[in-house]
């Protein structure tokens, strides 16, 4: 065949033809250079190798010799293949067995040199070394690729296993060579960074353990180094936009806090000078408001809704559900009813007239403040004098969706935007994530706001909390039970919410009214059943995760979650969190069917935590981001080496990323590395 380069497609390699073109395609490997940068999970450590006569039981053990003898045989009772063999060196001899491999007598042959790694047992009396992985010497001067060494293990899909991986991937080692290092040698020297082409070659087979660290290094630099250059270059073109200068009116707002029931926490204020900050500056603000539960995020909001209003602009206000919506639309104009704002809740279930209307008044001008869901980046919806533009739960939100509504208002005039999230995100992955965005935090919490008291119930206990429930309900208080599924489930084995309603309306609490939510009912029908248990139509309310952000009913006392060991800690304390949001001391009841010692452990930091930043960092050490953050598709980089909880690394490529950028903005000297950039968003799907 013609010249391998890094463009090669697979399909054109030696010995891979239409099969293994397909598998490796669902690898994501579609040119050699797809293949060179298909990293190792993890190494198996054949490096040590070591005699014969130094085998010891249920140890594992690397081994170099010659084939005494091999054969195949059945065995006596299941009639299975065996592959029997035995394997000299100067020490000793040790018999060798392979299960359901007959094929093994042709690969090896007697007298021929071979390593072998396994795991040592017993039988009889003797030393066997069971289901070893083999490798033929050919030659002594070559370097091995499956033992003898430290071994590279890759993510496998079903007919394309780590040997054969390893077996092309070294024999297209010598095209590392060709790949150019974007990263500019000034950093490579400062950081003291391997370079690009060693690091891919020590990655895939690595000389020893000090060599893989640092091949480590490099390739975990450059992923988290790629991050923070696009955020911060995202930032930077950001900033070269112009906004409304919405000026600072202190009698306005000291007049808001004055109508408030209720003193402002220090953390409110800080948060809500650092936004009314970048409101008065001609730049668009590009802020994250991040604060626990029941923090008063709203509150802030509101106060730059009412600057913004008050200089005559607009505002629109984007919620990830209808009830999340109409809960903000009622808070809010509660908290703006002394200051006379015009405000409209503008949603996908509104008959077209009411639509019509709404967007008829957006229109003229004749509304302040416009909350909604998607509603709201519908085409026909247009912001003559959009100035502020509020994201709730934005980590629910494409980044698609935040440009659209980004643009409902005048090409040249770019509206502040504030992004606001109940779920805790500790810093470290704030940093990575949302680098472009400037970070307000409300960790601490309102006065006067009681504990909620957190236990985890063990089946024995499950009558006793019944009977604890039953006396909250005599009180009028009411309850939420959250079920991991809707539908039952053989597989799963967990509770769901359409089986747990059926065992309590009919056999636990039958004298008590009880109703089920979750996120395949229509809007009307959840709308309906909220407001219900809202004014105490429903005693009990079985729901899904969908309830786990934005509904506040303070008379509910009572959480009880069925399965917890299925959800994260941050998710657990934000059901927690739609309790205690009243005057009365609530409760916060995890139901577990799996006593595990890890369910406990995770569970016991609940019990003894009240801090969701706190939590967070536990979830994210113990589960990774991605599990906790709803999964790949709200922008998480799917990264190959780096950890979002290595900390130092972070903070080491932010500082070297902005320093580059303070003295080439435009990388205009570094085009290799605008590639790398482009590259890394296209495949990593970052944001």
């Amino acid at each position: 065949m013609s010249k391998i380069s890094l463009s090669t497609p697979i399909r054109k390699l030696a010995g891979v033809g239409e099969r293994y073109t397909k598998l490796l395609a669902k690898l994501g490997i579609k040119n050699v250079r797809d293949l060179l940068f298909y990293f190792p999970r993890r190494y198996d450590d054949f490096s040590v190798i070591l005699p014969i006569a130094r085998a010891v039981e249920n140890q594992s053990i690397t081994i170099k010799g010659q084939v005494w003898e091999i054969k195949n045989q059945r065995s006596p009772v299941k009639r299975k293949f065996l592959t029997l063999a035995k394997i000299v060196d100067e020490s000793g001899v040790i018999e060798i067995i392979w299960y359901n491999q007959p094929f093994l007598t042709k690969n090896i042959q007697v007298n021929d040199k071979v390593i072998l790694g396994g795991k040592v047992i017993k039988q009889r009396g003797k030393f066997i070394l069971q289901n070893p992985h083999y490798e033929i010497i050919k030659n002594e001067e070559n370097e091995t690729t499956h033992l003898g060494r430290i071994v590279p293990v890759y993510s496998e899909t079903e007919g394309l296993t780590s040997r054969w991986l390893r077996f092309k991937i070294k024999s297209l080692l010598f095209l590392t060579q060709k790949i150019k290092d974007y990263l500019p040698s000034e950093i490579i020297k400062s950081q003291g960074l391997m370079d690009l082409p060693q690091a891919i070659r020590q990655i895939h087979f690595p000389e020893n353990q000090e060599y893989l660290k640092k091949a480590k290094k490099r390739l975990a630099f450059d992923e988290l180094f790629l991050i923070q250059l696009s955020c911060l270059k995202q930032k930077l073109a950001w900033q070269r936009n112009k906004s409304a200068q919405i000026k600072l009116d202190l009698k306005l707002i000291k007049d808001y806090v004055s109508s408030l029931p209720f003193s402002l926490t220090k953390d409110q204020k800080k948060a809500a000078w650092e936004i009314l900050k970048d409101l008065a500056k001609d730049v668009p603000m590009n802020r994250l408001l991040e604060g626990d539960v029941g923090s008063g995020k709203t509150v802030v909001a509101t106060m730059a809704i009412l600057a913004t209003a008050n200089a005559g602009y607009q505002v629109a206000y984007m919620a990830p559900t209808e009830i999340l919506a109409q809960q903000h639309y009622h808070s809010i104009s509660r908290l703006l009813k002394p200051f006379k704002a015009k405000i409209a809740l503008l949603l996908g279930s509104a008959s077209a007239k009411k639509k019509q209307t709404i967007l008829k008044e957006i229109k003229e001008k004749k509304l302040d403040l416009v909350i909604g869901t998607h509603a709201l980046i519908q085409e026909n919806v247009w912001f003559p004098q959009l100035a502020l533009v509020i994201i709730d739960e934005q980590h629910r939100f494409g980044v698609e969706q935040r440009v659209l509504l980004r643009k409902k208002t005048k090409k040249d005039f770019f509206p502040h935007l504030l992004t606001m999230s109940a779920t805790p995100i500790p810093r470290t992955l704030a940093l990575a994530l949302y680098g472009d965005l400037d970070l307000s935090l409300i960790a601490e919490m309102p006065p006067g706001r009681q504990k909620v008291i957190t236990r985890i119930i063990r089946p024995t206990e499950r009558q006793k909390a019944y009977d604890f429930i039953r006396e909250e309900i005599k009180k009028k208080h009411r309850v939420f039970v959250i079920c991991p599924l809707i539908e039952e489930s053989d597989v799963l084995g967990v509770k769901s919410v359409k089986e747990e309603y059926q065992k309590l309306s009919q056999e636990i609490f039958p004298d008590f009214k009880i109703g089920f939510l979750h996120g395949r009912m229509k809007s009307k029908e959840k709308e309906k059943i909220m407001k219900e248990f809202k004014e105490g139509q429903i005693d009990i309310l079985v729901s899904t995760s969908v309830v786990e952000v934005g509904i506040d009913v303070p008379e509910a006392t009572v959480m009880m979650i069925e399965g917890a060991e299925r959800f994260g800690l941050a998710q657990l304390h934000q059901f927690r969190g739609r309790v205690g949001r009243g005057p009365y001391q609530s409760y916060c009841f995890l139901f577990t069917e799996n006593p595990s010692r890890n369910t406990f452990a995770r569970l016991y930091a609940l019990l003894h935590c009240q801090n969701g930043f706190e939590l967070a960092e536990k979830d994210l050490a113990i589960r990774g981001p991605g599990e906790i953050y709803g999964l790949r598709q709200h922008g998480l980089p799917d990264l190959k080496m780096a950890s979002l909880t290595d900390l130092s690394l972070i903070k080491e490529t932010r500082q070297v990323a902005e320093k580059l950028l303070e003295r080439d903005p435009e990388l205009k000297n570094y085009p290799l590395l605008i590639r790398a950039i482009n590259q890394f968003k296209t495949t990593r799907h970052l944001e």
